[in-house]
Parts: structure tokens; sequence; C-alpha cells
């Protein structure tokens, strides 16, 4: 039976301890720049199942993780999840740090998440399939 954090209803996600580092360093980062932002992204954190580095499973995204992933729409997309300094949209290398990317984040493949686009239209995605990144990938 999936784990569910009962203060959100919404179902646990999986992060290792070292994104789990990162990522909170990051939401303190931005929070002043952009509150909304990293209050979503602290709300993931706080519904995250912390789990040592290598006890993560491959199929789970996390930071350098290659997502391919379906829209709300129907449209397959294909995303390598990244620290903000190595985003660059045209190789599909998506910051942690958008909210497309905070959605992404410890997910696996089956699991769908709502999120909310800059311009504040709703959006779902749904993991297909998870490529793990290459410094973990057996």
């Amino acid at each position: 039976m999936p784990e569910h954090n009962k203060s959100r209803g919404k179902r646990t996600i999986t992060l290792s301890k070292s994104d789990f580092e990162r990522l909170t360093l990051l939401a303190d980062a931005i929070a002043e720049r952009n509150a909304e932002l990293s209050e979503v992204l602290f709300t993931e954190l706080d519904r995250a199942k912390i789990i040592a580095d290598h006890l993560v499973p491959e199929t789970v995204i996390r930071v350098g993780s290659t997502a391919t992933y379906r829209t709300e729409t129907g449209e397959e997309r294909v995303a390598t999840l990244v620290l903000p300094a190595d985003a660059d949209i045209e190789k599909n290398r998506i910051s942690v740090l958008t909210p497309v990317g905070v959605a992404l984040i410890g997910l696996s493949p089956g699991q769908s998440m709502e999120w909310t686009a800059r311009d504040g239209r709703r959006h779902a995605l749904t993991v297909e399939s998870v490529e793990a990144p290459a410094d973990v990938a057996t």
C-alpha cells in the first residue's frame, strides 16, 4: 500500500539524503527571491522519505536522472533533472528549481503529480520511465 503524507493527502516521495540536503539549501537560498517556489519545494521536502544515497532505487527521479513523462495533454517529454547551474532547456536539462523540476523530484514510474506553472496554469504529469544518473547506474 502506498505511503501518504497524512497532513496533505499526497503520496510520499523518496529522496536521497544528499538530494534532500542540496534541495533544502536551494529552497532556503531562493526564499527571498521566489517565496512561492521555495514554499512548494519545502512542501515536497516535507513529504519526502529520506534514505541513504546508495539505497535509492534507480527508478526514483533524483538530481541527474533522466525521466520520460507524459503531460495532461498526452504529450511525451524527456528531461534530465539538474541543479540550476547545469540547466539548459535546449538540451532538455531542467533545473530542480523550476515548477516541473519540483514536481518530478522523488517520483517513480506510474506516479503522477499536479503542478502550477509560472503563468499560474495548472498542469499534471505522469512518469513513464526513469534512467538513473550516470554516477549511480549499475
